[in-house]
Formats: structure tokens, C-alpha cells, sequence
């Protein structure tokens, strides 16, 4: 299996002068849409990645056709499914999970004219490219927060798999957890899967158990923001509006937009300008956005939280900025430097200060 923790970033050849899709027919593109989960408001990673679908939908109307494809479980079941796909005339793939990346990357040599992209992926080809946003903003600013609200100082963290977006992430939260409670604790449990409820469940519940009044997730569905809710804690929503699952419970979610990345990338496929560009995009360009925050929170850490938000949305404040070391003690960024984005988009460590190990690919 390719290793997500040992990237190998190929070389990018950019390819001009595209002729415009279909040029010499009528027929609309053929656009896919991979899905790990459901494509119900039930996931919530899943759901917005949906909604921007729709919005491209809507957009485009006959001039493209744009359908999707549900919980398919990795890229072993992806794969047969694209290659069939692409065999129907499907010119365009959107993989919108990193656990498609070796599918994609295998279909990308097997059918060079069809233009693949691949949500928080970090290998690109000639007709492969990569799309994402710095989510880590998103979470610096539920560290903030959850540093300055917890009462036990453990914050609990229900994390996927270590990929690393999930690992800039949990770092990005813990080092703003930090910089303003140095007594903050982060403890983790894995689940080994975006999309488990089940285990979701179970891993709220045990961090809860364990003294967490806290929670954050980088899994797809609104499970730990229900534990919360019924356990009388607090926790933040990712990647969509959670509050409806936990009214009291919920302190601010991140919420993602993709439906203008969609139509213009749609858009570039139909002009023939697609390119296999490399895609991240900031807080400031509202592909993420940070929902109503909690009248539980108190009114020094709200205004605290908005003047971060404005700082991220403007570049005045970036997460990785030394001095950081790594788990190990060892340096990383000397005080003043900035991590590249090269860097950051092929994480694998902890910084220092959380406990536990990164666990395997599964």
C-alpha cells in the first residue's frame, strides 16, 4: 500500500495548451464524485463536499454532469470503480478523502487524458492534482478556546488516521491550547477511520471517562458532538454546523465551502485550462469558515478567538511559527520561522508536548 506517512512527491509536469473538452461534440463532461460515506447530513465532512456537488450542479446545469458515488470504504474498492467509470467516458474525478489516493494515483497512469483531483492528497502527476485548505487555522482557534474553557485541562481528541492533514491539525490545536494554558493536556484516541460511528462513540465516551470536558474530532459524522451533549460537556463541531446535534454542547464549529472550488475547477476542465495544480487555500478565501461561537464561552476568550480569526483571515498569524520542537525534543522551527508548506503538507510527528505515538496505517 503506498504509505501515507512516506510521501513520495512526483514531479510536476505542467501540460499546456489543452484543446477545450469535447471540442468536436455536444456531449456535457462526465464529472465523479467519490464518496467514503453517506451523502446525507449525517456526515458531516461528507456532507459539505455534497452540497458544494449540488452547487456545481446547479451551476453548470446541462452543460456537465455531475453525479456522485457513496460509501465506498478505500481506494481497493475505489479503483474498479473508476477504471469502469472512465471506461464509461467519465472525464473528471473528484476523490473527496486521502483514503483514495493510491486508487487515484494508479488510475491517474492507467488513463492519462482523465483529470483527477484528490481532497487533502499530497501526490500529484501529470493529470493528478491535489486540493485542501488550511484546516489547521480552523483548529488553532478551537485550541484557543479550548484552552482557556476547560476546567479539568484535558481535552479529549477523537482523531481518524494519521494522515498528515490530521496531524497538522491536532498540532495546531494543541500548540494554541497551549500558548495560552501551559497546564492543557491532549489525549487521544485513534479510531483508525474517517467514518465509524460506532467507534466514534465509543472513543467519546472513554476520553470523557477519563476526564475530558472537551472534545474534538477529525472523524466524519456528529457522534462525540451527541456524546457531549448527553454527558453535559462541551465540543466542537467539525467540518460542518454540528450545533443542531448539541445545543449546549457545541462551542463553534468549522464549516467547509466547496462549491466555488468546484465550479471553477469544472469550469477549467470545460475551457481546457485544467491543470494539476496543487490547491490550498486559506481561511481568508472562505473555503473554511468558523460558525456562531457559544454564549457559554466567556466574553474575553470570544473576543480573543475573533481577533485571531481576523488575524488568520488577513495572514497577519500563522499556526507554525517558532520556536517549535518536535515530540522528541528535537528543534523544528527556530523562533520566527514559518513551517513551509511543503513541510506541512507531508507532517508525520507530534510537536512536543502531546503524549502518545502516531499508530500505523491500517
Amino acid at each position: 500500500m503506498f504509505s501515507l506517512l512516506k510521501p513520495i512527491i512526483l514531479t510536476l509536469i505542467i501540460i499546456c495548451n489543452f484543446a477545450p473538452l469535447h471540442a468536436q461534440t455536444n456531449e456535457p463532461p462526465k464529472v465523479a464524485f467519490l464518496y467514503l460515506s453517506p451523502a446525507d447530513d449525517a456526515t458531516g465532512w461528507t456532507k459539505q463536499h455534497e452540497r458544494g456537488r449540488r452547487a456545481a450542479s446547479a451551476y453548470f446545469g446541462p452543460k456537465a454532469q455531475l453525479d456522485f458515488f457513496e460509501n465506498i470504504p478505500d481506494s481497493a474498492a475505489a479503483l474498479p470503480l473508476m477504471r469502469q467509470l472512465a471506461l464509461d467516458g467519465y472525464d473528471m474525478f473528484f476523490c473527496s478523502s486521502i483514503v483514495f489516493q493510491e486508487a487515484a494515483i494508479n488510475l491517474s497512469f492507467e488513463f492519462p487524458d482523465v483529470k483527477i483531483e484528490v481532497a487533502t492528497g499530497y501526490v500529484r502527476t501529470d493529470n493528478l492534482a491535489t486540493y485542501s485548505a488550511r484546516f489547521y487555522e480552523g483548529r488553532y482557534v478551537h485550541g484557543l478556546i479550548a484552552g482557556l474553557v476547560t476546567k479539568t485541562n484535558k481535552v479529549g481528541f477523537i482523531a481518524s488516521l494519521p494522515t498528515p492533514e490530521v496531524l497538522r491539525g491536532l498540532n495546531a490545536a494543541f500548540l494554541a491550547a497551549r500558548s495560552v494554558n501551559p497546564d492543557v493536556t491532549f489525549d487521544i484516541v485513534w479510531t483508525n477511520s474517517y467514518y465509524n460511528p460506532e467507534r466514534e462513540e465509543q472513543a467519546a465516551r472513554q476520553l470523557v471517562m477519563d476526564g475530558a470536558d472537551i472534545l474534538m474530532q477529525s472523524t466524519y459524522t456528529p457522534r462525540p458532538m451527541q456524546v457531549a451533549e448527553e454527558l453535559g460537556i462541551h465540543a466542537f463541531g467539525w467540518a460542518s454546523e454540528m450545533r443542531e446535534y448539541g445545543p449546549n454542547a457545541s462551542l463553534t464549529s468549522t464549516i467547509d465551502h466547496w462549491g466555488p472550488y468546484y465550479i471553477g475547477r469544472v469550469r477549467a476542465l470545460i475551457d481546457g485550462r485544467w491543470t494539476p495544480n496543487e490547491s490550498v487555500n486559506s481561511m481568508g478565501s472562505n473555503t473554511q469558515i468558523i460558525g456562531r461561537l457559544s454564549d457559554d464561552i466567556p466574553n474575553r476568550v470570544t473576543l480573543l478567538a475573533l481577533d485571531t480569526i481576523s488575524r488568520l483571515r488577513k495572514g497577519e498569524l500563522h499556526p507554525f511559527t517558532g520556536p517549535i520542537r518536535r515530540q522528541d525534543g528535537t528543534g523544528w522551527l527556530a523562533a520566527g520561522e514559518t513551517a513551509s508548506e511543503s513541510e506541512l503538507l507531508t507532517m508525520n510527528f507530534f510537536v512536543e508536548g502531546i503524549t502518545g505515538i502516531i499508530p500505523a496505517m491500517q
